[in-house]
């Protein structure tokens, strides 16, 4: 049978931690053989998944696990299809909830409790936490975001970036105040997503987004060929100022929104819906151009203001139009954001009023934590679909008159169609 040596560390001898006077480490000893035995439990464990399904390796990801003989820094093998994750070593997104108990923790610190957040503390077993207890969760959960929000990401350029705030009640300054939480998440020339940074900010301000973007800049992100936010006038400006060169989608979803708040009744606001979700379904960019024309003119009749707001953001709205088609769908809106962004509330309803901007920064970084180890697990784009946005191509011609009269066609029966199915759903 193999020694522990062996299996911790083939074909190497195992290096003995000491202390300065001589002694052996003994903790320090465990913990580095417990660490290269798990490590290599993995590595061996992936290399019989590849087997059997004839996948690829793709390098590691770490996760630190705090254990009796100290913290551990586990390489877990990343697979180029399928995924691998030591469920029987490692629970899955964790941080969350412990980023909810420290900040209840720190309402009964602040003496800003209510009766029912603390139903909720016994509910989660705060009751029993101690103040050492909870410190050191803090200080644990601190760590982790500070780590996330500090890494270098100048190894790959970062092509699409998604930017969001979303709004949370927060006390600051001795009031309760709408406070905003601040992301931006990217998808690197690989296919993989990332956090690229997480804010707290007394506003959404132009200054506020600026100084957020900077730092995400500073921190290596480059090749930004687009960012998709809200048409949200400070950051579409901050976003024009840190990223110069990238063209800035404007969210489809929030723009229909925007043109169904202008509808006015709510009959004619389902018509608008009607007419608007069809330009974005079609898959050929003149019949998209063609559609969206369309449904300007097709508003224009029954909602003038909405037809404006349409027709004010084409070039915004249709910038994805000049990246692959099979990009499209997850550029052309926030839905990446919107979709944290909901975990985040649904994290923040628990505590409703956070005592303090740190508390409510631990709950961020802890929910944006879960997100990017998740994304370790699935590409946002295969590599085959990223290579088509660096493939050097000749211009598309200028269309034929024919081309031009077939996405007309398309376009007006995309629009017809969704309006008669829409009128048969109600008759029915």
């Amino acid at each position: 049978m193999e020694s522990i040596a062996d299996i911790a560390a083939p074909g190497a001898a195992l290096a003995i931690p000491r202390f300065e006077d001589g002694f052996v480490n003994m903790q320090e000893l465990l913990r580095t053989l417990a660490e290269s035995v798990v490590n290599e439990i993995m590595a061996a464990e992936a290399e019989q998944l590849c087997g059997d399904t004839g996948g690829v390796g793709n390098g590691y990801r770490e996760r630190r696990l705090a254990t009796c003989v100290g913290t551990l820094t586990l390489r877990i093998p990343k697979l180029r299809s399928g995924t691998f994750f030591p469920e029987d070593v490692l629970e899955r997104y964790r941080r969350v909830d412990r980023a909810v108990v420290a900040a209840v923790a720190e309402m009964y610190a602040t003496g800003t409790s209510t009766g029912k957040v603390q139903g909720v503390a016994r509910a989660m077993g705060i009751g029993r936490l101690s103040k050492d207890q909870a410190s050191a969760i803090c200080e644990h959960l601190d760590s982790e975001v500070e780590e996330l929000s500090a890494r270098p990401l100048g190894d790959l350029a970062m092509p699409y970036v998604w930017i969001d705030a979303a709004y949370v009640e927060c006390r600051r300054e001795r009031r309760v105040a709408s406070t905003a939480v601040v992301t931006a998440i990217g998808c690197d020339s690989d296919g993989w997503r990332h956090v690229l940074g997480i804010g707290v900010v007394d506003t959404e301000s132009y200054d506020s987004w600026l100084a957020f973007l900077r730092t995400v800049r500073s921190r290596g992100v480059d090749g930004v060929r687009l960012a998709a936010s809200d048409a949200h006038a400070g950051l579409r400006r901050a976003i024009g100022g840190v990223f110069q060169g990238a063209a800035w989608q404007r969210c489809a979803v929030h723009l229909m929104r925007d043109c169904i708040r202008a509808a006015g009744s709510r009959k004619a606001a389902r018509r608008v819906a009607r007419i608007v979700a069809p330009v974005f379904r079609l898959r050929e960019a003149g019949a998209v151009r063609a559609a969206y024309h369309i449904a300007v003119g097709m508003l224009s009749s029954c909602c003038p203001e909405a037809a404006g707001i349409l027709e004010e953001a084409e070039p915004d709205a249709l910038a994805c139009l000049d990246l692959p088609p099979s990009h499209w769908k997850r550029i052309r809106t926030n839905n990446l954001q919107e979709r944290t962004n909901r975990e985040l509330k649904r994290r923040s309803r628990v505590v409703q009023v956070f005592p303090s901007t740190a508390s409510l920064m631990r709950l961020a970084g802890a929910v944006m934590c879960d997100r990017d180890e998740s994304w370790a697990d699935a590409r946002c784009f295969s590599q085959a679909r990223m290579a088509e946005l660096y493939e050097e191509g000749a211009p598309a011609p200028e269309p034929t008159p024919e081309q031009a009269a077939g996405w007309q066609l398309v376009a007006r029966r995309a629009i017809e169609s969704s309006l008669e199915l829409a009128e048969k759903l109600e008759a029915a």
